[in-house]
């Protein structure tokens, strides 16, 4: 059997342990902060143990060696291991919250507790922005999962939906989500519907969704969202194939309106369904996900 590698990078305070967790739980044999001069090794030492499923976390506490990640990547993959990278992202007004509500310092930070709050913010702030660049290079070729709105339940199901897709074949996620709460930051493509017919403005569809029959029906008369429908679908039919041979794990489309309600839902909805046939196909919706629907 293919040994499998996923290999989760990202900010600190994004949720890298829970995404941890939820692999530990799926049967992957979980190390955290491998530092990267003994990625080879370690790798190799799981090989002979015939260890085929492994998650490894790793992070900027190993920022002196982090350029050491990307050709032992490379080498791996060579070698016909398959390499699976995970980035979990968040805005840096989230990660300041949770680095302020924990009271945790950040590994790049440089202040003392008995600072003024003041200046602590500053330094994590700069902090914050510091890992960003430290980790560029694994974000760009990593598959984004933005935690800015996930609680760690969703964030746990979110990885084991990831996880059950085949390794060797391109994964097609489709996100709706709502321009008030901002844009996903993993996505890898997003469409704007917020020009297309809304639901909202009829009273007895506004407390519904777009996976609400009622909803559906009402969308599915309007030409312009068949329009948009086709357009998607176009784009996409024509550069799947071309995403795939470039050795793509995952590709996610995010579908955006007001709200994220009823035209995103719908549209994710149906695309989705229309794409399942051909590709490994997963869809979430954020803002139903918050509300609990």
């Amino acid at each position: 059997m293919k040994q499998e590698i996923i290999l989760i990078t990202g900010m600190s305070g994004s949720g890298k342990s829970v995404a941890l967790h939820a692999l530990e739980d799926a049967g992957y044999y979980c190390v955290d902060n491998l530092p990267p001069e003994l990625l080879l090794p370690f790798v190799k030492l799981e090989q002979q143990q015939r260890a085929n499923k492994v998650a490894i976390a790793m992070d900027v506490r190993s920022a002196s060696s982090l350029p050491l990640v990307m050709p032992q990547l490379a080498h791996l993959r060579a070698l016909d291991v398959n390499i699976r990278p995970l980035f979990l992202d968040a805005s840096t007004e989230v990660l300041v919250h949770r680095f302020s509500e924990s009271r945790r310092r950040h590994p790049l930070s440089r202040q003392e507790a008995t600072d003024m709050a003041l200046d602590q913010q500053r330094d994590l702030i700069e902090a914050i922005e510091l890992e960003r660049q430290l980790l560029a290079d694994l974000r760009e070729t990593s598959h984004i999962i933005d935690t800015s709105l996930l609680r760690s339940s969703k964030l746990l199901a979110y990885i084991k939906s990831l996880i059950s897709a085949p390794a060797t074949q391109l994964t097609l996620m489709f996100e709706s989500f709502a321009f008030k709460r901002g844009i996903p930051l993993h996505a890898d493509y997003v469409f704007d519907v917020r020009m297309l017919p809304n639901p909202h403005y009829e009273s007895d569809l506004r407390p519904l969704t777009g996976r609400d029959a009622p909803v559906a029906e009402w969308l599915a008369q309007h030409p312009s969202v068949d329009k948009m429908a086709a357009h998607i679908a176009e784009f996409l039919t024509t550069w799947l194939p071309d995403l795939n041979q470039d050795h793509r794990s995952y590709v996610t489309v995010a579908i955006g309106c007001t709200g994220g309600q009823h035209r995103s839902v719908y549209l994710v909805e149906r695309l989705s369904a229309l794409f399942s046939p051909d590709w490994v196909t997963l869809k979430r919706h954020r803002e139903l996900d918050l509300m609990g629907s």
